[in-house]
């Protein structure tokens, strides 16, 4: 599938280029050749406009009020300079017979006194490999008064126009076909970069269907069989209800492995929201400090139980900052308040998770204010920084770079032990991280860890304050 798409886009590429490459390559041959057929047009009426002024006008003998032209005298040196050239000349008297011309043979051509120079062909006067030979002719009509002596004709040869053409054409051809082939090479190779991302997300894909399908079969198994378990059972209750404690404990292990089950599909939920980009939830003004504080409250019975000590800090605004407003909404962020609760319990839940009997979990909410240093004004681009560190186990170094994979375990068998017991339980589902870096990310923030195996982990939350716009 994949190839067959990057296939699919070098085709695409290289058509495109290619068509662009033949309207530039026939807009150039086209202003090529109309230049030149310009250039030869412009020889000829200059030719006609210098044998015109060299002409010799003498009268008619017998007839003082006829003139005549003297064709020896006009066209002695005419003749040579136009040989030069590769320019014949003919001279036709009023009547439309010739009289004088270069060509070697007489050019069976009427003649057309047009304004603009036009393109004739002669059959059977083409040289080697040619049937007919082309020429690019201009004929002016030469009068004095109202007399008109003869008819002037000069002519180029066609070559000149068709000769740079053909060479052009052949120039252009191959220049185009260099480059498609350079662009159907560059474009299988940024097609196969392009696709690159795109095979990645599928194999997350088929990871996180995978990972999904694991973690939904546990617990569907386990109620069906604890289901099947209490149906077989009741079958054998006799009418006084002797096993009544037993059907109730499994029917709350029932209940607690649905509303775990229940929690997985909306965690999977919330996460292809965000992926897809249709979450519509609404920022509003969020002061940080209070959420902190209701979330370590809530958070502080599980502390007590597990005997964790669970603290926070607040930092203080600099003795410097005086405006009342700002120390007011010191800590207030727009962002979405059940969001952003849910990524603190993840962090503070996931740290009470793997934190030791009497060890320590502190809690530490700052600002840092961007500062135009060059004019001192305060930019807009002020954050709010959460550190939640442990004195937990620790995460392995290279286990760090896949912390907030979904369904991610550092422990590859998806247990862990408690602190109060030395037999292995199950955990949650392996999404709290990652769904906490997807809120970080719907907020526009960052979140880092950094760890040390058997001292401890600090997660870093950085949020930026956006305006209400």
């Amino acid at each position: 599938m994949f190839q067959a798409t990057r296939r699919r886009l070098a085709i695409w590429y290289t058509a495109v280029t290619a068509i662009l490459l033949l309207l530039f390559a026939s807009g150039v041959y086209l202003y090529v050749r109309s230049t030149l057929i310009e250039r030869i047009d412009d020889t000829l009426y200059h030719v006609v406009e210098v044998v015109e002024r060299s002409l010799v006008i003498e009268p008619i003998s017998f007839h003082p009020t006829q003139l005549r032209v003297n064709i020896e005298a006009s066209f002695r040196n005419n003749a040579e300079n136009a040989e030069d050239d590769r320019i014949d000349l003919e001279w036709f008297n009023p009547n439309g017979e010739l009289v004088w011309s270069t060509f070697s043979e007489i050019l069976d051509i009427p003649i057309h006194t047009y304004h603009t120079g036009e393109t004739v062909r002669v059959a059977g006067m083409g040289g080697w490999g040619e049937s007919a030979l082309l020429l690019r002719q201009v004929t002016k009509r030469i009068e004095l008064g109202r007399q008109v002596l003869g008819y002037l004709r000069v002519s180029h040869p066609w070559f000149e126009v068709t000769k740079p053409s053909r060479q052009l054409i052949f120039d252009l051809a191959l220049g185009i076909s260099l480059m498609v082939l350079s662009v159907a090479a560059s474009g299988w190779f940024l097609s196969g970069k392009a696709m690159e991302p795109v095979g990645e997300s599928y194999q997350r894909l088929k990871q996180f269907t995978a990972d999904a399908s694991h973690e939904l079969r546990s617990p569907i198994a386990l109620i069906q069989t604890n289901v099947q378990v209490a149906l077989s059972d009741l079958d054998l209750v006799e009418e006084t209800g002797n096993n009544t404690i037993q059907y109730r404990q499994q029917l709350k292990v029932v209940e607690r492995l649905t509303q775990r089950l229940g929690k997985l599909v909306n965690d999977l939920l919330f996460l292809a929201r965000q992926d897809s980009g249709i979450s519509t939830d609404v920022f509003s003004a969020c002061p940080l400090d209070a959420l902190l504080m209701e979330v370590v409250e809530e958070q502080q019975i599980v502390a007590r139980e597990k005997q964790i000590n669970l603290v926070l800090h607040l930092v203080d605004p600099p003795p410097t900052e005086i405006n009342p407003e700002l120390l007011e909404n010191w800590f207030t962020l727009m962002g979405n308040w059940e969001q952003l609760v849910r990524l603190l319990t993840n962090l503070i839940g996931n740290a009470l998770q793997h934190t030791p009997i009497s060890g320590v979990i502190k809690v530490e909410l700052g600002r840092i204010e961007g500062i135009n240093r060059v004019a001192g004004m305060r930019y807009t681009n002020s954050y709010l920084q959460i550190k939640v560190s442990d004195t937990g186990i620790g995460i392995p170094t290279e286990a760090l770079p896949r912390l907030f994979d979904r369904f991610y375990r550092v422990d590859p068998a998806r247990t862990h032990r408690t602190g109060k017991t030395d037999k292995t339980t199950t955990t949650g589902s392996g999404l709290g991280l990652a769904i906490a870096q997807a809120i970080v990310e719907h907020h526009q923030g960052q979140i880092q860890v950094t760890s040390t195996p058997g001292e401890g982990t600090t997660f870093t939350v950085t949020l930026p304050i956006l305006s209400p716009d």
